[in-house]
């Protein structure tokens, strides 16, 4: 398989399902070996399979990135098996709404591990082989794709700490930027609206049926929409980064 990734590595977190999976079939189908990555370690194999069977390369890593140690082993892990690191793109993430005077502080604790503490570990793992990839790699430019959120933009009530997680990573993702750009080292930060997903069968119930009924009043985006930004993000030349991306489905106000 040729194409504008050839030669580069590509690490794609919470892989097993929507954005991920989509994100890692497209980076594969450019030329990038990727790394897909999410504890759902029969779902990833699946993955694995229809990349190869398309003519492409992927490696499973069922990995946990939110326990204690686990990112910094995965990327260890991944550059030592596959020789370097060119992409990464941090798209694990929960979304647990509800009002604050009903929510358990499980959830709220969740989304700070996995949507900001998870991510967190990932990218101070990866940066020292991002840069190295930039230096040294056949296209002279590394990618750091963070997945936020419209939510990372407008506070919504009922969803505080999901506002709370996905304003850190638009916000962390900008500071990286300006700190790496003389290092060819793009930093961007994807902020979808609402993608048709698992991550409202996550939600508890009563909670759960409230924003069914709200996706159901709109077409809604779909994963590939989103692995499509993704895809022109991380293929544009050297010269060219793109620092911020927000979608919305076209009827989403």
């Amino acid at each position: 398989m040729s194409g504008r990734l050839d030669g580069t590595v590509a690490l794609v977190t919470g892989a097993s399902s929507g954005i991920g999976e989509a994100a890692a079939l497209s980076l594969a189908a450019e030329g990038a070996v990727v790394a897909v990555v999410a504890r759902r370690k029969d779902r990833l194999d699946d993955l694995v399979t229809r990349v190869q069977d398309a003519g492409g390369s992927a490696h499973a890593f069922g990995v946990d990135i939110t326990a204690p140690g686990e990112a910094e082993a995965l990327i260890a892990q991944v550059v030592e098996a596959l020789g370097r690191l060119d992409t990464v793109v941090n798209n694990a993430g929960v979304m647990l709404l509800g009002p604050a005077l009903d929510t358990p502080f499980e959830e709220w604790q969740r989304m700070v591990d996995l949507n900001l503490s998870a991510l967190l570990r990932v990218t101070h793992a990866a940066l020292p082989h991002l840069v190295t990839a930039a230096d040294t790699g056949p296209r002279g430019v590394a990618d750091l794709v963070n997945i936020s959120s419209v939510a990372g933009r407008t506070a919504s009530a009922g969803a505080a700490v999901y506002n709370l997680t996905k304003f850190g990573v638009t916000a962390m993702s900008e500071a990286l930027r300006q700190e790496l750009t003389g290092r060819h080292v793009r930093v961007s930060a994807v902020e979808p609206g609402a993608v048709t997903t698992e991550l409202t069968q996550h939600l508890r119930d009563g909670v759960r049926e409230g924003a069914e009924a709200w996706y159901a009043g709109m077409e809604t985006l779909r994963a590939e929409d989103i692995a499509d930004a993704i895809h022109y993000i991380v293929t544009r030349p050297r010269r060219m980064a793109v620092n911020e991306m927000l979608i919305r489905p076209t009827e989403q106000v």
